[in-house]
């Protein structure tokens, strides 16, 4: 997923797919749309209205047009004071009125904009839990915490700030070009002689701040990644004191954020005084040639109005449409989310009311990345309610055993059957729910125990949850930590020791009353006590249910009906315990460098 945008990010196809999020709140955008066209239209009026205002002051024969004359009848009003009052009195209503139009639009854009990135947010998220696990193993979780908040919050722009605020401003400015025109053209051409300075002013800025646009884009999304990653391993860099070394790495990714910031701050800083600049020669000229003909006090305070109403839109147009194509260059990495399709496909519709856990895998061909097989025409047999062990040095195959058996990722051939029905059948919910996991690294959510058992699943009632803590001999500790059940675990339960974790893993799978379990080296990193406990609570657990266990110490391993060894993804042998050592083959020398391990820890 690269953070490198296409050089032509403004694509009508591209446009078009952010504004299909739009059709839920079609009525609300077409009324934004008839106020951008109102207030576009309604813009020249008070120009106008100052321009007859001060010439009524100064004693200079006024006729109003036939539209004012309809509002305030100019035979109504017996001197002029009477008639400067009037005006007054419909300009400030005027004002009133606009600005509520204007607050409309305004506050109708954003909220337009917060419903579809909502929408948007919603199905980026769920995309991304439909994802295959490969996908995780290739993408930084910054990345993806880029593309979910920060680069859909700049779609937000496109409507805040976007396609149609800046269709405003452009007919905001065609319509007030127009109207001076009507009142007097030659003094329009006049005033719009240094115009070309601001156009060639513009181009150059909204091309430097692009640029600058996408630099700090990509240094968010950097930055986003590293922090995620480090903070997540900030006890690696610690322990192996390379705190110094990443603090570079990280001053690095921050300097090329900060030099991309200051390009884009040194732009406006250049382009916003040439604005002024070109602003003030195109008054000059006014006042010269107004002073030159004829003194038209009205016409002068008018046309300096109107070029005000045009600059203001004109100062922040070139801007708005960086921010515009800064929004489709989110856009386009955020539909490529969307339209990956690497996803654990869910066409099963089988949901039995009762899976026993028979589990056969035929000549089953998996690899991470093909060719590069992990597993090779893997093929064994488990009865329901029996359990199997897997052996072997790391990198056998072990865990990509368990992995394709609850469809985290897809094998490239062969099949694997649950009771005599290939796995692909299920629904992935009822296989899924069917199978208990309790991982050798266990990942605690934020928030309360009971919450992290259950995973807010609210059917489970509380007395389970403490029924299943009594099973597991946790319910004392439980009850010991301040809030018992309540009490809140941080971030990775780092704030309970890794047996702590284990053994509330241990209860969510046993609360779940899968039909089959799965153990990965659940006991290989935490102490006897901890052990003992949950050994005591297997040989509950497993009672008529399949399981598959991972394990590397041997009081595990025998209790297994059916030990399978593996070495670089083939089954070496099978069979029990006592069979597989009287062959003293494979399974025999492994357990016999445990034991010459075992027995060099005890000497030490």
């Amino acid at each position: 997923m690269s953070d490198q945008p296409a050089k032509k990010i403004f694509k009508l196809a591209l446009l078009s797919r952010v504004f299909s999020f739009v059709r839920p709140y079609r009525f609300i955008f077409l009324g934004n749309l008839v106020l951008a066209i109102v207030l576009a239209f309604a813009t020249p009026i008070r120009p106008y209205i100052i321009q007859v205002t001060v010439n009524t002051a100064i004693g200079k024969s006024v006729v109003l047009p036939s539209w004012l004359h309809w509002v305030l009848p100019q035979h109504a009003f017996s001197s002029a004071l009477q008639l400067i009052l009037a005006l007054t009195i419909f300009q400030v209503g005027f004002i009133i009125v606009e600005t509520f139009f204007r607050f409309l639009f305004t506050f109708g854009m954003a909220w337009l904009g917060q419903q579809v990135i909502r929408d948007l947010r919603n199905q980026v998220y769920e995309k991304i839990m439909l994802w295959e696990m490969r996908q995780f193993d290739k993408t930084p979780i910054g990345t993806l915490t880029t593309r979910t908040i920060n680069d859909i919050e700049s779609i937000n722009d496109i409507f805040s700030d976007g396609l149609i605020p800046i269709l405003a401003d452009l007919l905001t400015i065609i319509v007030t070009l127009t109207t001076m025109f009507f009142i007097n053209w030659k003094l329009t051409l006049i005033c719009l002689v240094p115009f070309p300075i601001m156009l060639i002013a513009t181009y150059f800025f909204k091309e430097s701040v692009n640029k600058s646009f996408i630099q700090v884009r990509n240094a968010v999304a950097a930055l986003n990644a590293f922090v995620q990653e480090h903070i997540s391993g900030m006890q690696v860099v610690q322990a192996f004191a390379a705190e110094e070394r990443e603090m570079k790495k990280f001053e690095k990714i921050n300097q090329q954020h900060k030099v991309a910031n200051i390009k884009a701050i040194f732009a406006y800083s250049v382009f916003f005084p040439v604005v002024e600049v070109v602003l003030a020669l195109s008054v000059g000229l006014i006042v010269w040639w107004v002073a030159d003909s004829s003194l038209d006090a009205g016409l002068l305070v008018a046309f300096i109005l109107f070029l005000n109403q045009i600059f203001r839109p004109l100062r922040m147009i070139a801007d708005k449409f960086n921010v515009l194509q800064m929004g489709m260059v989110a856009a386009e990495r955020v539909f490529k989310v969307l339209d990956n399709e690497d996803v654990t496909l869910n066409n099963g519709n089988d949901v039995p009311a009762k899976i026993e856990g028979a589990i056969e895998f035929n000549k089953v061909q998996f690899a991470y990345d093909p060719p590069t097989w992990v597993l090779k025409d893997v093929s064994f047999k488990v009865a329901a309610g029996k359990t199997v062990a897997l052996v072997g040095h790391t990198g056998s195959g072990k865990t990509s055993i368990i992995s394709i058996l609850n469809r985290l990722y897809p094998y490239q051939s062969g099949q694997i059957l649950l009771d005599n029905q290939p796995l692909e059948s299920y629904s992935l919910n009822t296989l899924r729910g069917s199978i208990g996991v309790v991982l050798q690294d266990v990942f605690l959510f934020s928030g309360s125990i009971v919450d992290n058992i259950t995973l807010r699943n609210p059917s489970i009632g509380m007395d389970k949850v403490v029924e299943a803590a009594k099973m597991i001999g946790m319910h004392d500790f439980i009850m010991q930590l301040p809030g018992g059940y309540d009490y809140q675990v941080m971030e990775r339960g780092a704030t309970l020791s890794l047996g702590q974790r284990q053994l509330l893993s241990f209860i969510r799978a046993l609360l779940y009353d899968p039909a089959i379990l799965i153990l990965d080296e659940a006991t290989s990193s935490i102490d006897t006590e901890s052990e003992q406990m949950i050994e005591k609570a297997i040989d509950t657990l497993i009672k008529g249910r399949t399981s598959v266990v991972i394990a590397h110490r041997l009081s595990t391993i025998r209790k297994a009906d059916t030990i399978i060894v593996l070495d670089k993804g083939e089954i070496k042998e099978m069979g029990t315990h006592n069979e597989l050592v009287e062959k003293g083959g494979f399974y025999a020398s492994l357990i016999e460098m445990q034991m010459a391990s075992i027995n060099a820890a005890n000497k030490s």
